[in-house]
């Protein structure tokens, strides 16, 4: 694995997309945790008004916070510290490990930005972990515009609109995707399974812990510590 070359790539287009990172035993008892924890009908977590505005049907579960050290293992990799620290630089801090569960029929996401973008040192990076595949059967693709994490807050309009550009990922089981969190992203209609993806969030150093308290969308800016929108992006 050439570090240098990945890590140039991603500053490049704001996301970096690797088959096979993780090995089927792994990714087979992440799954099996994650199913034991969400069962077969979750409830959601977020309240109405962010489920409508947002039109994101997550429901997020950090299984580090409740003492499962089986997450660790993937964390600890040496490969992914190294790519970590090649992207990052020196000094970065890990935040938490974030299960991401969408219900089968349920929206996914709409386009977003994972923090606010008018200080570009001053960002999260998303190491998305997949432990299933995401393909035609189960929906839930991933969507993101290259080279967005340069250019600022994400436009206003419809949530769900495509883009001349944007590029469609179907992760497979074992997949490491990262993702800029400047980067315009989006996650399509879940379909004939419920959809997971373990998020490694971790940031640059001199980068506050709380910098995915506010998440931009293309209507509003949503504070998550306060549960209430922030700001109004009106077309």
């Amino acid at each position: 694995m050439d570090i240098d070359t990945l890590a140039n790539t991603f500053w490049q287009q704001g996301y970096l997309a690797i088959d096979g990172f993780f090995d089927d035993r792994l990714m087979d008892s992440y799954q099996g945790h994650i199913e034991r924890h969400f069962g077969d009908d979750p409830e959601f977590v977020h309240n109405p008004e962010f489920l409508e505005r947002s039109n994101t049907d997550v429901i997020p579960w950090f299984p580090q916070l409740d003492g499962i050290d089986a997450f660790d293992t993937a964390e600890q990799d040496p490969r992914l510290l190294a790519l970590t620290d090649a992207i990052l630089g020196a000094g970065w801090s890990s935040l938490y490990s974030m299960v991401m569960f969408s219900k089968k029929g349920s929206n996914g996401q709409a386009w977003h930005q994972d923090c606010p973008p008018e200080d570009k040192s001053q960002f999260n990076l998303n190491r998305l972990v997949y432990t299933m595949d995401i393909d035609q059967r189960s929906g839930g693709k991933l969507l993101v515009m290259p080279g967005s994490h340069k250019g600022g807050a994400i436009s206003v309009g419809d949530g769900n609109e495509d883009f001349a550009g944007q590029v469609v990922l179907s992760p497979q089981k074992g997949t490491l995707i990262l993702i800029h969190g400047h980067a315009w992203h989006r996650v399509l209609p879940v379909m004939g399974v419920s959809r997971v993806s373990t998020n490694y969030r971790c940031c640059p150093a001199d980068t506050p812990a709380a910098i995915t308290d506010i998440c931009v969308y293309r209507n509003m800016r949503y504070q998550f510590s306060s549960n209430r929108i922030i700001e109004e992006r009106l077309p």
